[in-house]
């Protein structure tokens, strides 16, 4: 039993609709539009919002599109046919209407609606009750094959001549000796006289001598091997410079920071972070001469040559951009984009192309390139802003501290960035607070102490009114990361500090203890912001780190609403070249924005994304 059935335009304009319940479905079509619909996420015909399922179909020549709702609980197996089949009724029965775009007509489609809906439930009823039969032995493979599949072929005759060739060979060259006769022997009844045959034997005893083995050499009594000396490394130090080394406590020559601070990165990063750069390429200019000259072949290997092969003037279907979206396909996992979104990126434009009529064949290329940037770019567009300073300066207005946690999973950078992005909060005169509640790596406190002094020194006191704009709090090693997070908070609440940034420790997603933990901190600290680190080099584990952290966060935090990912931090930008597919994975998984891009190794190597420049990298 079907909820709703309506049909309304791209642009908003409901045609017609029929409701069986008296439920208010505008917030589940809406959120199917603003999801789906506008997200370019059309490869996927099903969506589940607030206990219903709802499947759509979309028509590109007149821009509209026809939803179904219903439970979720239930299993309807004809909604495909009934949506294939009232799509081409309404085309049929409203087709002059629709191109002149009488859409403030009244539209009597009920008795229509109503007759395809019961031939679709019968024929899925019939369906039911016909019982899967098996092949028979002509609709089997092993029925296709004939007489020709078992003849020998040339080729096989040739590869088994060679294997004989290659046995015999084998078997001639053992050794064999063989005693030659001279042309002048005598030979008397098929038998060699005395002298001959002792002038054989001769002869062969000389050859059996020269072929003898030289009698094998007594063995050398062996020195007895020195023992296995350890290798000195240089400046390896030893067990009296342990003292020395000790760090774990700042010692009274380090209280005044002796670090050499880099004056030049200073003022750099006031205001907004910048955009990353696009590189000019000249490809633009080539396929702008190739599309004045249509005449002239096409270039061997372009990912939209095989456009050329379309014919103008005509609706697309399926079929006709089937060899040009697998080529697509192959392109965009060849760029790292993980290759279940490849699949669903050619899906959603094949669904947004299917039925759309075009003219000549530069305007097909032209506009099935286009629509694929678009939804790219689309994609990498954030549903919402987000800005951080001004909700920092919000938090102060409330009298408490703006607070951003970072996870992520082993090495890809967390305690590097968050340094970044606490230097471009300092150089906009926020006073920073850096919680350590990574308590399990060696090392993470000593790293993120060493970055302190270091920002310290190129943010001394005396130029910010003696306030120390960055501060570190730590509890050593061992300890629980929530509760240590939760003293920072308090901390900076007192301290009237701007900004605290959480480091947490690295996990894999498979982890359900660490993970458990994770949740934990992020249900009892409620930071306003929590980004995932990941790495710009990953291609399909993107995805999967993604989806098992956010399902976590949802299952360990034992909560109606839980805070899941908020944003994403894509790291080592700078290593991948134009293989930039892990910010289309990571951004169309969750549906967050990507907020900085770590494009280096300085405290001024932090960009914010430019969605332009990266799909411009994806399609070269």
């Amino acid at each position: 039993m079907l909820d709703l059935f309506t049909i309304f335009s791209k642009g908003g304009i409901v045609l017609w609709c029929f409701q069986s319940t008296s439920q208010i479905f505008t917030p589940s079509i809406n959120a199917l539009i603003k999801t789906v619909i506008l997200q370019e996420r059309t490869g996927i015909n099903t969506f589940d919002h607030d206990g219903l399922t709802l499947q759509y179909k979309l028509d590109n020549e007149f821009d509209l599109v026809f939803v179904v709702a219903y439970q979720k609980i239930l299993q309807l197996s004809y909604v495909d046919k009934f949506l294939n089949d009232i799509h081409l009724e309404f085309r049929d029965k409203y087709k002059n209407d629709l191109v002149n775009a009488s859409y403030f007509q009244e539209y009597n489609f009920t008795d229509i609606y109503n007759n395809v809906l019961r031939s679709s439930e019968e024929w899925s009823k019939v369906k039911a009750k016909v019982p899967k039969q098996m092949k028979t032995y002509e609709e089997s493979v092993k029925s296709k094959k004939t007489v020709a599949s078992m003849i020998e072929r040339k080729g096989d005759e040739k590869n088994t001549k060679a294997s004989k060739k290659k046995a015999v060979n084998f078997t001639e060259e053992e050794p064999k000796v063989e005693v030659s006769t001279p042309k002048s022997q005598n030979v008397q009844n098929g038998l060699l006289d005395e002298d001959t045959l002792a002038a054989n034997r001769l002869k062969f005893a000389k050859k059996m001598n020269k072929k003898k083995p030289e009698p094998k050499k007594s063995p050398k009594p062996e020195k007895e091997k020195a023992g296995k000396k350890p290798r000195i490394w240089d400046l390896g130090g030893s067990a009296k410079d342990l003292q020395s080394l000790e760090r774990t406590t700042d010692k009274p020559e380090d209280v005044q920071s002796h670090y050499t601070a880099d004056t030049d990165m200073v003022g750099q990063m006031k205001g907004g972070i910048k955009d990353i750069e696009v590189e000019s390429s000249s490809e633009d200019e080539a396929e702008v001469a190739e599309e004045q000259k249509p005449t002239k072949a096409a270039s061997k290997g372009g990912m939209f040559s095989l456009f050329k092969g379309l014919v103008g003037s005509k609706n697309l279907t399926t079929e006709d951009m089937k060899p040009v979206l697998d080529k697509m396909k192959d392109h965009l996992i060849a760029k790292n984009v993980a290759a279940d979104i490849a699949i669903k990126l050619c899906e959603s434009v094949a669904a947004k192309l299917e039925g759309r009529v075009l003219g000549t064949f530069e305007s097909v290329a032209s506009t099935v390139k286009q629509t694929l940037t678009d939804s790219l770019v689309q994609i990498l567009s954030p549903k919402r802003r987000i800005d951080i300073l001004r909700d920092c300066m919000e938090a102060q207005k409330h009298g408490r501290p703006y607070v951003m946690s970072f996870c992520g999973v082993n090495g890809v950078g967390k305690s590097t960035n968050l340094a970044k992005i606490c230097f471009w909060l300092i150089e906009n005169n926020m006073q920073v607070l850096i919680a350590a509640c990574d308590t399990f790596r060696a090392g993470a406190v000593e790293q993120l102490r060493t970055h302190t002094k270091h920002l310290n020194a190129l943010h001394p006191p005396e130029r910010h009114g003696g306030r120390q704009m960055v501060q570190l709090y730590e509890k050593g090693y061992g300890k629980d990361a929530a509760g240590i997070a939760m003293e920072a908070i308090r901390f900076a609440k007192d301290m009237k500090v701007d900004v605290v940034l959480i480091d947490t420790a690295g996990r894999m997603q498979d982890n359900e203890p660490l993970m458990r933990a994770l949740a934990k901190l992020i249900k009892v600290n409620e930071p306003d912001l929590v980004l995932f680190v990941g790495e710009a080099l990953v291609g399909n584990e993107a995805v999967d780190q993604l989806v098992k952290f956010n399902q976590a966060l949802a299952d360990f935090s034992s909560s109606s609403n839980p805070h899941i990912i908020d944003g994403m931090v894509l790291t080592k930008f700078d290593t991948i070249d134009d293989k930039v597919g892990a910010a289309i994975s990571m951004t169309y998984i969750t549906g967050q924005p990507i907020v900085f891009v770590g494009t280096g190794q300085t405290y001024t190597d932090l960009k914010s994304l430019n969605a332009k420049a990266v799909v411009h990298a994806l399609m070269k």
